[in-house]
């Protein structure tokens, strides 16, 4: 054989051992672009809950240091002492909302591009999405009909902490439950009374909500003088005892401005109230109220005016029907 047809014989040899088979050739695409394209479509979700994360959490960072400055300056023009005592609760309250909010929006972020991701990747296989959407269709309605009271706490505690109404450490009142403010979820609420109570509330129940911690607060005193004292002596007592205790080292931080008079409430059985108020620091309105009113009885003593009690006439029959006084 000459040397030409051996060399032939030997590369049409090589050419078949090396050839890709038949079968290989005609599946090239699901052996190779498939998984390839579901690489890449992995990757890319990841990529993209990456920078979603990631923007989410410089959105909740330049959201805390927008409300810190803007909290710091209206915190400042209430006086130092508010700014020293709530600075560092309110700190941490807007922390803890940020972080809450973050937490909610970056999960909401990672289903959005997973439940996408896993619909390109069921294209890719093959598999048709529209009847597997119209099952999961049926299957969400019938979770929502069940779940819609859970889901409304969601929702409801989600608007609790962007709307900012209560956080941990408030004083509120829910309606029957009324105290302290112990833990601020996206379903429950807990709230510590004051007799130790700790009361559960699904934020979806709550209807209405009074806080007595927000930025500031008011002591009301009501005082009952007899009919006999004189209005303006009243009066004058009242505002010398509200301003020694403004000037008071140890009450004076306590209250934000000088206690005001509003005059006469009511006209009682017993006496003339008057009412005696002044704006506080948050939760310290009850402490405050204790203390003017105990310096108010002392200030109303030494000036000789009294503080009517209730007095009731009694009658007595005797045993032949008359009756005596």
């Amino acid at each position: 054989m000459p040397p030409s047809s051996l060399e032939t014989v030997s590369d049409q040899a090589v050419a078949q051992a090396v050839a890709i088979p038949g079968w290989v050739q005609d599946n090239l695409d699901l052996l190779v672009g498939i998984p390839l394209r579901i690489i890449l479509i992995v990757i890319g979700a990841l990529i993209v809950r990456a920078l979603a994360k990631r923007m989410i959490s410089r959105v909740m960072e330049r959201v805390l240091r927008s409300n810190g400055k803007e909290n710091g300056q209206s915190r400042s023009a209430r006086g130092p002492v508010l700014l020293q005592r709530d600075g560092a609760r309110a700190d941490e309250r807007r922390e803890q909302r940020a972080r809450t909010i973050g937490s909610v929006l970056s999960s909401f972020a990672t289903i959005v591009i997973a439940a996408t991701a896993l619909a390109m990747v069921l294209e890719q296989i093959g598999i048709a999405l529209g009847p597997l959407l119209a099952s999961a269709g049926v299957v969400g309605l019938a979770i929502g009909f069940g779940a819609q009271s859970l889901v409304a706490d969601y929702l409801s505690g989600l608007l609790i902490m962007v709307e900012d109404q209560y956080g941990v450490g408030d004083v509120v009142d829910l309606g029957e439950a009324v105290g302290t403010v112990e833990s601020v979820g996206l379903r429950l609420t807990q709230v510590r009374d004051i007799n130790g109570g700790l009361w559960h509330i699904r934020n979806g129940e709550i209807q209405r909500v009074r806080n007595d911690s927000q930025d500031w607060a008011r002591a009301v005193l009501d005082v009952s003088v007899a009919y006999e004292a004189n209005l303006e002596t009243v009066y004058d007592v009242l505002e010398k005892t509200g301003r020694a205790m403004r000037e008071d080292d140890e009450f004076g931080g306590l209250l934000l401005e000088d206690p005001s008079i509003w005059g006469v409430q009511s006209l009682d059985a017993d006496g003339v109230v008057v009412r005696f108020v002044v704006k506080t620091v948050p939760l310290e309105q009850w402490a405050v109220t204790r203390e003017l009113r105990r310096r108010v009885k002392d200030a109303l003593d030494a000036a000789g005016i009294e503080i009517p009690f209730p007095q009731r006439t009694v009658w007595m029959r005797n045993e032949d029907g008359a009756a005596a006084s």
